[in-house]
This record gives structure tokens, sequence and C-alpha cells, in this order.
């Protein structure tokens, strides 16, 4: 089977202060056609990144100058971008803590940089937010907008509402939600959702849906004892709608 290529002109920007891994992961993605830039440092990432406005961000945790989280919190101040972050240390809390402030994936090291070519090969073959104006946005999703209670999902703006209230989520909490809110009272395994969300191709922790879900929770106000959107069923998975 032909592997799928990526659209041209994506840039990407690899954040570690391990000059010869930086090196190879940059190497390994110049080669799927994108455009890469290599930084070393924390503080310095940050400016390079609004300079750049790439489409993906290979981010190291443990970074000389501001450390990978932080450069993720400012980041996400500016940019929807996917972002991978790497670290040496497999604690748990560490990876939630990353993704809690916006990452989308994680990778410990050591790791295969074709395995991590490979995640963000299915990350960039899905959309950013939509450029249309906010004319053409609303003739486009007249159809388009998934209403549930409270909720609003806007598919074709990637726009979410409670009660009126604007929710900022990442791309991947997006889809999560999309995914759950197309289909209401359907219940979704953790595999079905990596089908829906991530694709056929994606490789990696099926656990990682668990986080995702989480922060899309608890954006939306859904709490352990009151769950108004999104539902755990014990043993299966999460579906979206009243009990």
């Amino acid at each position: 089977m032909a592997r799928m290529t990526l659209p041209a002109a994506l840039r990407a920007v690899v954040i570690d202060d391990e000059r010869p891994l930086a090196g190879v992961v940059g190497g390994y993605l110049e080669r799927e056609g994108l455009e890469v830039t290599l930084c070393y440092d924390g503080l310095e990432a940050v400016a390079l990144l609004r300079a750049t406005d790439p489409d993906v961000v290979v981010l190291d945790l443990g970074l000389p100058g501001l450390d990978g989280i932080e450069v993720c919190r400012q980041l996400r101040t500016f940019s929807d971008c996917y972002v991978v972050m790497l670290t040496a240390r497999s604690d748990e809390i560490d990876t939630l803590i990353g993704l809690s402030v916006g990452a989308d994936d994680y990778m410990s090291k050591p790791f295969s940089p074709r395995e991590l070519v490979a995640r963000i090969r299915v990350m960039l073959r899905r959309p950013r937010r939509s450029t249309a104006t906010p004319s053409e946005t609303r003739q486009v999703t007249r159809e388009r907008v998934l209403t549930i209670g409270g909720l609003s999902v806007n598919l074709d703006a990637r726009e979410v509402e409670v009660d009126g209230e604007p929710v900022s989520l990442t791309r991947l909490e997006f889809d999560v939600l999309a995914a759950l809110a197309s289909r209401p009272g359907v219940v979704f395994s953790r595999a079905a959702l990596i089908r829906a969300v991530w694709g056929e191709g994606w490789v990696g922790d099926e656990h990682l849906v668990d986080v995702h879900v989480l922060h899309v929770r608890r954006k939306l106000g859904d709490t352990a004892q009151e769950q108004r959107f999104v539902r755990t069923v014990r043993g299966i998975g999460y579906r979206m709608g009243p009990g």
C-alpha cells in the first residue's frame, strides 16, 4: 500500500537541547517534505514559534531557560498547532501535566523517530481552524451545528459554546468532542474514538484518549459528580448525552 504524503509547505519546529536527537528528528521530518527549524533553548523557543507559525511542534519537556510545560503554555496563547511532547521520564504525572497545558500527544525517550513521524503524519492530515469569513461560515454551517442541551458544536467553524459562552479547545479536543457529539447516546470505546479521531494509522497508548476526554470535560464544566455532557460507561468507554 502506498504511503500517504503530507501537503506541501507545512512547517515543523523541533525543540530539544539534545542537538543530535533534534537533528535526527528534523531530518526525518524533512524527508516527509516539511520545512523544519531546530531550536535548543526554551527561552528562544517562544519567540521562534511566534515568528514561524508552525503546523507541528516537537517539544522536549526538559529544556534550559523555560521547560517544555511553560513553552507549551505560552504557545497555546497564540497558536493551535499540533504539539508532541518528549520526555525522558515516564512518570504519569509528567504526561498529564504536559497534556493539560495543550500538548496533543507524547512520547517517552528513547523512542523510534519513525513512530514519531507516523503519529505526526496522522495529525497533519486533520484540518486547522476554518479560514472562512463570518458570513461564509454562517451559510456553510447552517446544518452543521450539533446541539445537545446547552452545548453547541459548530463543525465547520470548529467552535464550541456552553450555555452561550465560548469554550476554547485544542484541535484534538475538538475532534474528540465532535466525534462523541455526532452520535449522541452511542457508546465509544477507546479504540473506536481512536479510529474516529486519530485514524486507522495511529499507533500509541490508547489511554491518551482518557486524558483528552478529561480535558474536554473540564472545559465543558462537567465533573465526576455531574456528567452533564460526556458520560463514562464503565468498562466500555464514553458517550454523549444525559443519563
